[in-house]
């Protein structure tokens, strides 16, 4: 598990942020939402790339999740 730890490799890269619709549920902050690029590597060779998007409130910092009903 270790030798496949040192092999493989993630990497994270923050590609842009704009604030979104609605408020923190915790302070009533403003809500912005950041587009990560991760990419796996095997060996230095890149083998798949995801997108994801997360929202952050801009005053007390949590991460916050969708619920979709």
């Amino acid at each position: 598990m270790c030798f496949l730890k040192c092999v493989c490799n993630e990497e994270k890269k923050e590609v842009g942020r704009k604030i979104a619709l609605g408020v923190c549920p915790h302070c009533e902050g403003k809500v912005e939402a950041i587009d990560v690029e991760g990419s796996l590597k095997l060996c230095f060779l890149p083998i798949c790339y995801k997108m994801k998007r997360k929202y952050i409130c801009t005053i007390c910092f949590r991460h916050l999740v969708l619920l979709y009903s």
